[in-house]
């Protein structure tokens, strides 16, 4: 894979267990002066140098968020692979600003011949995306990573909205989501997508609300061409500080491609 297919530039060197990430403007969130690396971008990176490294596209991943990298850093990644079987390959990621670690990503990759593929989880019946409002703060003329895709509310409570009429009945988001600039929806894609599950907390809770990932994990069934994906997300629950939540990812004609689910630490921004 080229770094034309995806939002971010990383960089391979002459061992094929180190890449290495240049963190910008582009790939952060947050507020002005106190942007960081987006989570969903750690994890994306992750995958693809894996993918690079062993040449095995990925079964399921998952990150745990330790620390913060900022615009003008350089993350290094390092991949372990421990067992590389027939099939499947174990492997992890390492990624660190010098000393300091950012996070780590455990993943499976690989794939066996089987001629049996269905599923049971369904795409929602909804409205088209060109027929639904876009979220506020994903907007494209933003520096930052909300200006590179284009979000679209068909269920949920976003902006001002949020604040209206308390918890919500069900914890139930939908969203549809497509990279801008003519990129691809590939694995790297999916798992940016699926760092999407905290911005559905202020609905769930009627409040301007959100979080920082304590972990994400993606498992992915099939990619598929598709320019559009619907984002099928619930929270869970919410208690002592974290909130817990789920994904679906489905291409437009209803394949399901991913499931992701979060952990969160719940953040107040009244």
């Amino acid at each position: 894979m080229s770094n034309a297919e995806h939002l971010f530039e990383l960089q391979s060197t002459h061992n094929p267990h180190r890449h290495f990430l240049p963190v910008e403007e582009k790939l952060s969130v947050g507020p002005p002066g106190n942007l960081f690396l987006f989570g969903g971008v750690g994890l994306a990176s992750s995958i693809t140098a894996m993918e690079r490294t062993t040449g095995r596209p990925t079964i399921w991943a998952t990150a745990q968020y330790l620390s913060y990298a900022r615009p003008g850093e350089i993350v290094d990644l390092d991949v372990l692979v421990p067992v590389h079987g027939k099939y499947n390959t174990q492997a992890r990621v390492v990624g660190h600003v010098g000393d300091r670690e950012i996070f780590t990503v455990n993943a499976a990759l690989g794939a066996r011949p089987s001629e049996i593929s269905a599923q049971w989880a369904t795409k929602p019946e909804v409205a088209r995306p060109e027929d639904c409002p876009p979220v506020d703060h994903w907007q494209e003329d933003r520096a930052d990573l909300h200006g590179r895709i284009d979000v679209r509310v068909v269920k949920g409570r976003y902006g001002a909205a949020r604040k209206e009429g308390g918890f919500s009945e069900d914890g139930h988001v939908v969203l549809w989501a497509k990279m801008r600039e003519g990129l691809p929806i590939n694995s790297s894609a999916l798992a940016v997508i699926a760092d999407f599950v905290p911005s559905a907390i202020g609905n769930a809770i009627g409040k301007d609300a959100g979080g920082n990932s304590l972990d994400n994990t993606i498992r992915i069934r099939e990619v598929v061409p598709t320019d559009w994906v619907l984002c099928d997300i619930r929270i869970h629950g919410v208690h002592g500080g974290f909130a817990h939540g789920r994904m679906h990812i489905f291409a437009e004609d209803g394949t399901l491609m991913a499931s992701a689910s979060q952990s969160v630490i719940l953040r107040i921004r009244e």
